[in-house]
């Protein structure tokens, strides 16, 4: 009985342990920058990487040094870096060095990584930082106590990317809807390992900005910017200061309780827009009496958001999204950030005439963010949740809902400030028991499942009531579902997966399908995907599947039926690229072929279409 209670005990404590690990998701509000209050350091380069197939590291304290590593290059997927590790999905562990300058010494210094797929451990000098579960998104761990300044200091993280039908996206389902390989339920490739940038950098001790958070409005031509501020230190009071557009703005503020808000009139106000992305500068600076403990820089766009029963509106005005699903996926990097794609992706979607993408289907490296907002890009941003379902163990589905929350907590705290960003997305495409690919839909197999969307939503809104929310709904599934949502987003293949062949009849079943949709909801609806597999210079005299001809003619039938309806308020094309995928008979060469791009960026047929089609628009 003694070692049972010691047993139970120790159980607990570790549990609590990890409890505590766990970084805060507003701990990443604050994307990493360089003043004179704050230093960073870029860690990307190559690390030293080992497999750990039979998960002994841990047991032979890896996190103490690793031995008979190989390279690797972080960011980067081990998945496209490595001929023998393609399906693997398994432990690893990354090591590298960092120097650590001496001035350094008197300040907090943190590390944060941009991504890890998809549960991370992390050793500094061989001391156990914390854990972080979920990929896609940053966290940080302060790791002064643990550093060597003036020397080198090793960093060692244990990764792993298991597909387990409790985690988010799922993965390893039974009687899954998708029979491929590796074992997703969902239909893009589990890349794996740091996929985007590591970072060390500083942080006052004395007395530090630890959250920022923007909200715009406008009366007539004076922008109206409420800045919500708080602190960390004994630090008492600050000031904003606003700049552009032949406007300097500064307001003086005092902490109460470590929290301060500011007002800002900005008379002539030049609104952010599709036309017209301008950005005003932001700053704001705590002080000891005179003395600049800390400063943050923020690019801030002023503009609204609002809906109503037609159409999205932005700035009071309606705006028609054009454009795409996406994926991070490209050669050699796999879902690893690099930046000439980033700018080669928002020049062609320049090129082709789009306004708009959703992140299908996690958040994208926050460089995507950074130039939406300079190019007037709108975003919809989508957390991991793709290929959820209700039916099966409850355990299973009690933790994807908290990962879910888990997700828009952190989807939130870091994309809250950017104006490209103008609507939520829960979840993608979740699945029924049965599918019913009728327009009717299906009907939820789980009442709890309504109630779990319901708790996204709300919670969601709760943090944010400046941006619209949506759900995005899969063919033949629910309608329940993306009933909660302000905009209605629908997944539609007629003519594709049903009615094969048959474009006029495809494009008459949507018709028809639209129709009864707003009937039922009057709100405004986007078509957030449609689109068929195209494999790259294959033609037919006729549009037959699978041809350039017949990806064409697909899109201009969908999009003459949605130019048809005034509460079709946006058409995302799926996809912008092609991209790779899991095994499968559907899948030819592990590819999903339905780009308009080739995964290597070059343009079929459809985008020669497509941009005549949307650049004469405007």
């Amino acid at each position: 009985m003694i070692k049972s209670l010691f047993y139970s005990i120790t159980g607990w404590l570790f549990f609590c342990h990890l409890l505590m690990a766990q970084p805060h998701p507003k701990d990443i509000a604050l994307f990493p920058q360089e003043n004179p209050n704050r230093s960073i350091s870029d860690l990307s380069g190559i690390w030293e990487f080992k497999k750990d197939p039979e998960n002994i590291g841990i047991k032979n304290q890896w996190f103490n040094g690793l031995t008979e590593t190989r390279s690797i290059a972080v960011p980067g997927s081990w998945n496209e870096q490595f001929t023998d590790s393609r399906d693997y999905l398994d432990a690893v562990w990354y090591q590298t060095e960092a120097f650590v300058p001496e001035n350094w010494s008197d300040e907090e210094v943190w590390i944060r990584f941009g991504s890890v797929n998809y549960h991370a451990t992390v050793w500094v000098n061989g001391q156990q930082l914390g854990i972080h579960e979920g990929g896609h998104l940053p966290f940080a761990f302060d790791i002064s106590k643990v550093t060597k300044t003036g020397e080198k200091n090793t960093i060692v993280v244990r990764v792993e990317n298991e597909l387990k039908p409790s985690r988010v996206p799922t993965g390893d389902v039974p009687n899954g809807f998708f029979s491929n390989y590796p074992k997703s339920n969902f239909d893009f490739f589990p890349y794996a390992g740091i996929n985007r940038k590591v970072w060390l950098y500083t942080l006052p001790k004395k007395g530090k900005i630890s959250d920022l958070t923007v909200k715009t409005n406008f009366e007539k031509t004076t922008g109206k910017v409420t800045v919500a501020i708080e602190k960390v230190g004994a630090v008492k009071s600050g000031e904003v200061i606003l700049t552009g557009d032949k406007n300097s703005i500064t307001k003086s503020f005092k902490f109460s309780k470590g929290k301060a808000t500011v007002e800002i009139d900005v008379p002539q106000v030049n609104l952010w827009s599709i036309e017209n992305p301008f950005l005003y500068d932001l700053k704001v600076v705590i002080k000891d009496n005179d003395t600049p403990l800390d400063q943050y820089q923020l690019p801030i766009g002023i503009r609204t958001v609002a809906v109503n029963e037609k159409t999205i509106l932005l700035n009071g005005e309606p705006v028609f999204l054009k454009g795409f699903g996406k994926h991070e996926d490209f050669p050699i990097f796999g879902r690893g950030v690099a930046n000439p794609v980033i700018v080669k992706d928002y020049a062609l979607l320049k090129w082709i005439g789009a306004n708009s993408y959703r992140t299908s289907h996690y958040p994208y490296d926050e460089e995507y963010y950074r130039m939406a907002d300079r190019e007037g890009i709108l975003i919809i941003d989508e957390i991991p949740a793709v290929g959820l379902f209700f039916h099966g163990d409850k355990n299973d589905v009690a933790e994807r809902q908290r990962m879910c929350k888990q997700y828009l907590e952190e989807l939130y705290y870091r994309d809250k400030n950017h104006p490209s960003v103008i609507m939520w997305c829960v979840a993608n495409e979740p699945f029924p028991e049965k599918i019913n690919f009728s327009i009717e839909g299906g009907e939820p197999t789980d009442p709890d499942s309504i109630v779990a969307f319901q708790e996204l939503f709300d919670l969601i809104r709760s943090l944010d009531n400046t941006r619209l929310t949506t759900l995005v709904g899969v063919m033949g599934g629910p309608l329940e579902w993306i009933g909660l949502a302000d905009v209605i987003c629908i997944n539609r293949y007629w003519g594709w997966y049903a009615q094969s062949g048959e474009i006029a009849k495809g494009a008459a079943v949507l018709n028809q399908e639209i129709e009864g949709l707003y009937s039922a909801f009057k709100k405004p609806i986007i078509v957030s995907e449609f689109g068929v597999d195209t494999y790259p210079g294959m033609h037919a005299e006729q549009p037959e599947m699978f041809t350039e001809e017949y990806q064409k003619e697909f899109i201009k039938a969908y999009l003459d039926v949605a130019d048809s309806k005034e509460y079709v308020t946006g058409m995302h094309i799926w996809a912008f690229a092609d991209f790779k995928t899991t095994q499968g008979i559907i899948r030819f060469g592990g590819m999903n072929y339905k780009g308009v791009f080739t995964r290597d960026r070059k343009p079929k047929m459809a985008a020669h279409y497509l941009k005549e089609r949307w650049t004469k628009e405007e």
